[in-house]
């Protein structure tokens, strides 16, 4: 490829809130939480391989994800609950690569994410680079979460998901119910919104 094809390739997704938002070189005031949240309802988990009628969002996921973080420590600062609930919001342009294929990618994609993670962080108020505290609490809720959805609603064996996610988080089978039941995407987005409406009017 040329360096004028490449420098003329697009490299811009357009929002439907009308905004341009360029992957090599992300703006915070190109992000809108809208797009985000009706993005994230509409990417599946798990490549789509899970049971139920509706996909298993990025966008639940997130919000059990969340849960599960509150089950973990219940005294997070307000600002640390919004990026836990923000973890994986870059996927709203990107897409949820499942874990073996960006083994295969490696500091290709990590690029990519982080750049729009830190563009996300800046437009909602956190910090550009997360501390390392942070990273490794949202890391673990992360592994909780995906143990319940991979025993749940993926079709992995208690065993294996403990190989490969860790011991699970003990979540009351109330709150286990209301997360694991895939939502339509309306609802994801709806409950998605309504919770970073919470947390960023908690101030």
């Amino acid at each position: 490829m040329t360096k004028t094809a490449k420098r003329d390739a697009r490299a811009w997704q357009r929002m439907l809130s009308g905004r341009r938002l360029d992957l090599l070189d992300p703006s915070p005031l190109d992000v809108e939480i809208e797009d985000i949240a009706h993005g994230l309802a509409r990417v599946a988990r798990w490549n789509g391989q899970t049971i139920g009628a509706n996909i298993f969002s990025v966008a639940q996921h997130s919000l059990l994800v969340d849960a599960v973080s509150r089950k973990i420590s219940a005294n997070l600062d307000r600002r640390w609950r919004l990026a836990v609930l923000l973890h994986d919001a870059p996927e709203y342009v990107i897409g949820d690569l499942i874990s073996p294929f960006k083994a295969v990618l490696r500091a290709d994609y990590k690029a990519v994410e982080n750049r729009l993670l830190h563009a996300i962080s800046l437009r909602f108020g956190l910090p550009a680079r997360w501390p390392a505290e942070l990273l490794a609490h949202v890391k673990k809720a992360d592994r909780h979460a995906a143990f319940l959805e991979a025993t749940r609603l993926a079709g992995f064996k208690e065993a294996e998901a403990r190989r490969f996610f860790g011991s699970p988080p003990g979540l009351d089978e109330t709150v286990e119910k209301r997360y694991l039941t895939p939502w339509n995407a309306e609802t994801a987005e709806k409950r998605f919104l309504a919770r970073f409406k919470e947390l960023s009017d908690a101030k």
